[in-house]
């Protein structure tokens, strides 16, 4: 099994969850009495939606999505693919897409724009990490937790080579 090896923590478990607990009361309070759908993108936000979902005091539904890049493009052009739709029909209600990291905004964009189709009541993202300087599309955030400028990061729904995952908090790791 390969190790996890990485430079420095750059956010705690304690830094982390009290984050989302902040995020929680925002969405609480800008969507009181509405029809809310957390939508994770599968697999990283896995963790931030779990913990969002509960720091939200009130009715929420959770779904997820999955997608993935087509090989060798979506670098230069963005192509990307659904490999699990969502179970909810998302027609009029507010969606807040849960993402781990936005870092170009391609990839979001693109589910953004899929999803629009489907006519919710709002569309909404929702990062807990936000790289707004290697955005190549002007990207909505309107909710996030931490800006960063390390692109090699582990840990809390992050992962190198589906290893990291698990671990509670966000580290800095080398990149080969």
């Amino acid at each position: 099994m390969k190790e996890i090896s990485y430079k420095k923590i750059l956010f705690t478990e304690e830094q982390l969850q009290n984050r989302v607990k902040e995020l929680g009361k925002t969405l609480a309070r800008d969507y009181e009495g509405q029809d809310l759908l957390l939508l994770g993108v599968l697999k990283g936000s896995l963790f931030f939606l779990t913990d969002l979902a509960r720091a939200t005091k009130m009715p929420v539904m959770v779904d997820m999505i999955g997608i993935s890049s087509i090989p060798d493009t979506t670098r230069a052009t963005g192509i990307v693919r659904i490999t699990k739709d969502v179970d909810i029909d998302i027609t009029g209600k507010h969606v807040i897409v849960v993402e781990d990291i936005i870092r170009t905004g391609l990839t979001t964009a693109y589910l953004l724009q899929t999803l629009e189709t489907r006519k919710p009541a709002s569309l909404e993202v929702c990062t807990l990490l936000y790289n707004p300087d290697r955005q190549l599309i002007d990207l909505p955030v309107k909710y996030y937790g931490f800006e960063v400028d390390r692109s090699w990061l582990i840990g809390y729904g992050m992962d190198n080579g589906e290893i990291g995952r698990n671990l509670p908090f966000i580290a800095e790791i080398e990149h080969h």
